[in-house]
């Protein structure tokens, strides 16, 4: 009985040891000022091209899309034409339907709060997509299985790629990749995004984009950040091509979809 009492004790005092030993250690999480934030794009077909505006916001706010109103938004091509963005709903803002053009320059103007923010892309040349297809592979005796892009690059000119998978409307994957060992390769670049949840009679719809240089530059950063495109590095915001500090990307591409079904 004693010897039960004994241990009994040294448990305590085990017990007492371990939880003085824990410390509150409390994070001091300083807000910054809230940063403009542009999303748009100009596609060759011919359909309303949108434009999102937003801000940041602060750690401990929901995540949730700020929209920002009342912005001038204007579309320049070529140096010549503008088009007129409007609002829809907040943060939000839509052109006319209309159809961008494959080596046009294209310039957003987007002025807020009596800032004005710039940004260009040129309209890369289409590469059609030939073809989706299924690839398998073993991973340490399972087998998964994933979709692959099919085309041919063209011969003798830098092409920047942009890969978007979706499933159900949803974005499930959005990569990029480059020519830099495919010039005038006929090209099978495999998306890593799991089909085996999926069941006969699914559908995925891909969409491959030609993108300029600096739109690259801009989602090969976003994948880098998110471990998408290798080991995740240290946070970083992607590099915009907007003046004055904005954050986002406008990116003039070239647009090509397929749509795979489960067999």
């Amino acid at each position: 009985m004693k010897k039960m009492n004994i241990y009994k004790g040294l448990g305590l005092i085990m017990i007492f040891l371990f939880t003085a030993c824990e410390k509150v250690i409390e994070l001091k999480l300083d807000d910054a000022a809230p940063v403009l934030v542009i999303d748009g794009g100009v596609s060759d077909q011919n359909e309303v091209q949108q434009v999102k505006i937003s801000k940041t916001y602060s750690f401990t706010e929901p995540n949730k899309f700020h929209g920002v109103s009342a912005a001038k938004v204007l579309l320049s091509v070529d140096g010549l034409s503008s088009i007129v963005f409007s609002e829809v709903s907040p943060g939000i803002y839509q052109s006319v339907k209309f159809k961008g053009k494959s080596g046009s320059k294209y310039e957003l103007s987007v002025t807020v709060e009596g800032q004005t923010y710039k940004a260009s892309s040129v309209m890369p040349a289409r590469v059609p997509m030939d073809s989706l297809t299924f690839k398998s592979y073993d991973f340490f005796g399972e087998t998964k299985n994933y979709v692959a892009v099919n085309f041919r690059d063209p011969a003798g000119v830098a092409n920047q790629y942009r890969y978007i998978l979706k499933f159900k409307g949803v974005v499930e994957k959005d990569v990029v990749s480059e020519d830099r060992f495919d010039d005038g390769n006929k090209v099978t670049n495999v998306i890593f995004y799991e089909l085996n949840d999926l069941i006969k009679g699914d559908s995925i719809q891909v969409e491959i984009q030609c993108i300029d240089r600096n739109v690259y530059r801009y989602f090969y950063s976003l994948g880098q950040n998110s471990g998408s495109g290798g080991p995740p590095v240290a946070p970083a915001n992607p590099p915009s091509n907007f003046s004055n500090g904005a954050l986002g990307v406008f990116s003039a591409h070239t647009s090509s979809i397929r749509t795979a079904l489960i067999k």
